[in-house]
């Protein structure tokens, strides 16, 4: 297979049109379409509610004030013996009243269950998909974007296609129709009054598209900073050490403060903003009412409506008002959540750079022979970190790789499982370029331990057998002996189910590398990398890990890296890097470049 390196240029961010949004949004909605029309089926049956709920006071004014004879559409319900009594007729006009009022309570409990359900629903799978995204994404990707905007984007962002399809769209379609009907039965009862009532849409929805246009990039700058506030919340309580032993909380705090001062700026600002929307739209909605009052009185006065029919009207143009409300102040809130959105799916945009070619090899158990050939690689800071690398070790050999800060150690070990992929030139494994075989099958030959072992707040039971999750309590057990720690954890309260705390933080230094050991051991993976394993403990712990490390290399193929030269003694090949090139090698270890010179 013939790989080419291709430049990947910084993508250029491009704001994504609304119907292209709420089209993919709809598309990612596909599981719960059948609560949503469930939803949206419940909206549709509260309308010929708002329809039935003046219909009481009209029936009471026109009809037991006055004289006028019932709605036609009423009288095959109402039995002769109450319209021939005025309290019958009250009676009935309340039971009535009861009724719709229960139906319609009905109606919103059923909506309120169903939308429960599906916006959870919708929200917890909208994260998974982003967090599943987040992690096929590589080292490169993270090390640019940053950990806190990415939990910035799960937690934060991903509920907008809750808030797009369940409290935006849905409202925003019940309230058309029910300003339809509202518009046909007014219509029916005086069409001027109708007219009357319409004149003020064209100003609302006027009023929106201004809005809209201009609010969607200070939405997208108010996340963008909300972000960073974020950041640095986990930047000082990831550091806490250091920032307790250097005095600087102080600092943290006035950082953090000087973020969310600016966050609050722009969510105050967007507050007004909003607040002067929803004031403007009021007073165009108050400027319809007043105009229709007007016209509807001068109606009642020249006797072309009932006093019954205006109250009915009035009742009507307040539930007419309010789909045009809603549907205005949706399209405003719309664009907050359309941001979130559009964020969200800038996560899904982005190519994973590291992965599976179109016909993976399998590879069950390498034998372990590695080669760099040529390999060049940056992290797009301009120089490279690796410049034209080469060299071959066997199966089983110990390579000590040693190297000033920077010099590219790290490099080699971050390579190797193609956590990154070379700019130029190959990694071979077994005599094959490791970009042919399938990714999970590649790490599955690779056990490594780092400097700062890395340990999860949960059980060391569970700890030791990351690798392994299906191992045996035994194999965990005869790990922990292997890596010299299982005395210690037998003699913890809760044994092998203590709980570690958050990154390990309950155990040593010691203990943790001992319980990251245990979990190489557990793996046995042909291929082991040990990236400067001693370098955080004292020398005496240091003896007993690096004894318990010599019977982890055993018939392993061995990546050791280490500052101090002393580390390596173990090693049976070295290798210098200094500048990204090999400056010396020695022992059981290829280098072509230094056997021609």
């Amino acid at each position: 297979m013939n790989h080419r390196m291709v430049d990947r240029p910084e993508p250029t961010r491009k704001s994504q049109s609304d119907r292209a949004l709420l089209g993919r949004l709809v598309k990612q909605a596909r599981p719960y379409w059948g609560h949503i029309s469930a939803i949206l089926a419940l909206r549709m049956f509260g309308v010929p509610l708002a329809l039935l709920t003046p219909v009481p006071l009209a029936i009471a004014v026109d009809r037991v004030v006055g004289s006028d004879e019932l709605p036609g559409f009423i009288s095959p319900f109402v039995p002769d013996a109450w319209t021939d009594s005025n309290l019958g007729l009250l009676a009935f006009v309340a039971g009535f009243q009861l009724l719709i009022v229960l139906l319609t309570q009905l109606q919103e409990l059923g909506s309120y269950a169903l939308r429960a359900v599906a916006g959870q629903g919708l929200a917890k799978e909208f994260r998974s998909k982003l967090f599943a995204h987040l992690q096929r994404l590589s080292l490169r990707y993270h090390d640019t974007q940053g950990m806190a905007e990415s939990v910035y984007r799960v937690q934060m962002d991903a509920p907008a296609i809750r808030d797009v399809a369940i409290n935006s769209v849905i409202p925003t379609l019940g309230s058309a129709v029910t300003l339809v009907a509202m518009v046909f039965v007014i219509a029916r009862i005086d069409w001027q009054l109708a007219l009357v009532a319409l004149a003020v849409s064209p100003m609302l929805f006027g009023l929106a598209r201004f809005y809209n246009t201009r609010m969607r990039p200070r939405y997208r700058e108010a996340r963008r900073i909300e972000g960073f506030s974020i950041r640095v919340v986990q930047e000082a309580l990831t550091a806490f050490r250091v920032v307790k032993a250097f005095g600087r909380e102080k600092g943290e705090q006035d950082r953090f403060e000087e973020q969310a001062d600016l966050a609050v700026e722009k969510r105050v600002w967007l507050g007004w903003a909003e607040g002067v929307f929803g004031l403007l739209v009021n007073m165009t909605i108050a400027l319809g009412t007043a105009l229709v009052l007007y016209v509807g009185m001068r109606n009642v006065l020249n006797g072309q409506l009932t006093l019954g029919e205006l109250l009915v009207v009035l009742a009507y143009i307040t539930q007419l008002y309010e789909p045009l409300r809603t549907i205005s102040r949706q399209t405003a809130s719309l664009q907050s959540s359309l941001v979130s959105a559009e964020r969200a799916f800038e996560v899904l945009d982005e190519i994973p750079d590291v992965l599976d070619g179109p016909n993976p090899r399998r590879l069950e158990t390498a034998k372990g022979e590695v080669e760099f050939r040529n390999v060049s690689f940056s992290y797009g800071r301009g120089s490279d970190v690796l410049d034209d690398v080469s060299f071959k070790v066997r199966p089983g050999t110990r390579l000590g790789v040693s190297g000033r800060t920077g010099a590219g150690k790290t490099t080699i070990a971050s390579l190797l499982p193609r956590f990154y992929d070379t700019d130029e030139g190959s990694v071979l494994i077994d005599g094959v370029d490791i970009r042919d075989y399938a990714l999970a099958d590649l790490r599955d030959q690779f056990a490594i331990v780092l400097q700062e072992p890395v340990l999860f707040s949960t059980t060391i039971s569970e700890n030791i057998a990351y690798g392994r999750p299906e191992a045996l309590a035994k194999d965990i057990e005869d790990a922990a002996r292997s890596a010299n720690v299982y005395e210690f954890i037998a003699g913890l309260p809760d044994g092998f189910e203590t709980l570690v705390g958050e990154r390990g933080m309950k155990l040593s230094g010691g203990e943790r590398q001992r319980i990251a050991l245990s979990r190489a051991f557990l793996k046995d993976a042909p291929i082991l990398i040990l990236d400067e394993p001693t370098s955080s403990v004292d020398v005496e712990t240091e003896a007993g890990i690096m004894e318990t490390m010599e019977r982890l290399m055993v018939g392993r193929t061995t990546f050791m890296i280490a500052h101090r030269l002393s580390t390596l003694e173990y090693c049976n090949a070295r290798l210098e890097i200094e500048g990204g090139v090999v400056t010396s090698a020695s022992g059981d270890v290829d280098v072509p470049a230094l056997l021609a010179s």
